[in-house]
């Protein structure tokens, strides 16, 4: 094969290179570029909302379960049970032995009924009757323990 003439106006063999299926390529790996992309933030933003709502069912369970204990220590004359599910400032306020004075002064609880933690206020609404068929509507105010993050009566209006 004889060798190609040297000098200029000499044409090489391809003028440019090929460019045949390149855009295509381009194209593929930018979709799955993107798509990897959305799944990370999607897959991040699904975690988010899920660790939302798991929070939320969080201090509905907590806050029905401590007005609950409280609301049972008195029901069933137990004001220990129900003074140990005071936060720690409310116990700072009155002792043990204060608390049960004054709440077995009061008007005895026969029933109650809890109803949903408005999880913004940190309030519990309770529909009590009292022994002899009165009835009452009562707010508990809940707020986490400093130490432990659970949830504690701080208030009953």
């Amino acid at each position: 094969m004889p060798a190609p003439p040297a000098g200029p106006g000499v044409v090489p063999p391809f003028a440019a290179p090929p460019t045949e299926g390149r855009s295509a390529r381009t194209w593929l790996g930018l979709g799955v570029g993107a798509l990897a992309l959305l799944l990370c933030c999607g897959g991040g933003g699904v975690a988010v909302v899920g660790l939302a709502i798991s929070n939320m069912e969080a201090i509905q369970e907590q806050g029905r379960s401590v007005t609950d204990d409280y609301y049972r220590g008195l029901v069933e004359r137990k004001y220990e049970q129900s003074y140990d599910a005071l936060c720690d400032d409310a116990q700072r306020r009155e002792s043990r032995a204060e608390f049960a004075r004054r709440v077995s002064a009061e008007p005895r609880i026969d029933s109650y009924r809890v109803g949903e933690v408005d999880p913004v206020d940190l309030t519990v609404p309770v529909s009590v009757t009292f022994t002899g068929g009165g009835r009452a509507d009562q707010e508990v105010t809940l707020e986490p323990d400093e130490q432990t993050g659970a949830m504690e009566v701080c208030g009953v209006s």
